[in-house]
């Protein structure tokens, strides 16, 4: 049995070294980013056994997508798909800091996940699954990939997975509407959210603040457990059980960061890492939020811990330093 599979596309992003500009920049930095894979590198440097789990274009661009993630040891289970008819998906983007703001430029229109069905995914692993995560940006992609994700959250759900879906909104793939019907229909097999608050509001329309965010979304979706990330570092979770609703709120770590990139994958990661080791939800949410301290302070989008460092974290957590 595998305890976390998850599906999705994961696009190579392109950016300028050194914080540049796009359009003044003489070279690219390559890297692998997308919140499934992130997640599954989380949760396996954390001790999970992780699959990550898509479609990709049999060209040298695809390949270059899973060798990224199998360099990080976790199991990948791809899909090859003829490229004379699909591409691999990229995102154009500036690294920054505030006063200004990111930069994303998504060219992922026609790529081997929208085109992907049931078939092409390992539904024997989705079946055997404690855990199933996938995520809004693949299944907006196309109709195709909106019907083939929720295909797989329905499988995963009547193998006996616990099924999660993690909220992006990215304004250049498809329009709050779009993203709207598509969580609807996700939500109906999904037993926990992941999401940040200005995603709600810019993709569902929801101007709630992070506890009413996250209890209207267990009430409206009958989901088991909503995540909600503030601005900020910090997240409150709810959990909804028989008896009552239980609101867990939580600060993150501040560092100095070396890299963004990669922290909503590492806490989504870290919290479902933790549930899947029996941990409850306030537990899960402590782990999230240290995986996502950690990976702040690497290069790029993927966690790499080692056991104390996970456990100066998750102190600095509840010294609340």
């Amino acid at each position: 049995m595998t305890q976390f599979v998850t599906f999705g596309e994961t696009p190579l992003w392109l950016s300028p070294p050194r914080r540049g500009r796009l359009e003044r920049t003489r070279e690219l930095r390559v890297r692998a980013d997308g919140i499934e894979s992130n997640a599954a590198v989380a949760a396996h440097a954390l001790g999970t056994q992780a699959v990550w789990a898509s479609v990709l274009p049999d060209s040298s661009l695809g390949r270059r997508v899973r060798s990224a993630v199998d360099a990080q040891g976790v199991q990948t289970d791809v899909s090859w798909a003829d490229p004379a008819g699909c591409r691999q998906g990229l995102v154009f983007g500036e690294s920054t800091r505030p006063p200004r703001e990111q930069q994303r430029l998504h060219d992922q229109t026609g790529t081997a996940v929208a085109a992907a069905t049931p078939s092409d995914l390992p539904m024997d692993r989705v079946h055997d699954a404690d855990m199933l995560l996938t995520g809004s940006n693949t299944a907006v992609l196309s109709q195709a990939s909106a019907e083939t994700t929720t295909a797989l959250l329905r499988a995963g759900q009547g193998g006996g997975a616990r099924t999660a879906v993690a909220l992006e909104y990215a304004a250049a793939l498809d329009s709050p509407e779009v993203y709207r019907g598509v969580f609807e229909e996700l939500a109906t097999h999904v037993d926990i959210v992941f999401l940040r608050e200005a995603d709600a509001r810019a993709a569902l329309g929801l101007d709630d603040r992070w506890r009413d965010l996250a209890s209207r979304l267990t009430v409206t979706y009958g989901l088991d457990i909503a995540v909600v990330f503030r601005p900020g570092h910090g997240a409150v979770a709810i959990e909804d059980s028989p008896r009552a609703s239980l609101v867990h709120e939580r600060s993150g770590i501040d560092t100095n960061p070396v890299d963004t990139a990669g922290g909503y994958g590492a806490v989504v990661g870290g919290v479902c890492n933790a549930l899947l080791d029996g941990a409850d939800i306030a537990t899960a949410l402590d782990t999230g939020l240290a995986a996502a301290g950690l990976v702040r302070t690497l290069d790029g989008p993927f966690l790499s811990a080692t056991d104390a460092e996970v456990d100066a974290a998750l102190d600095r957590l509840v010294d609340g330093q």
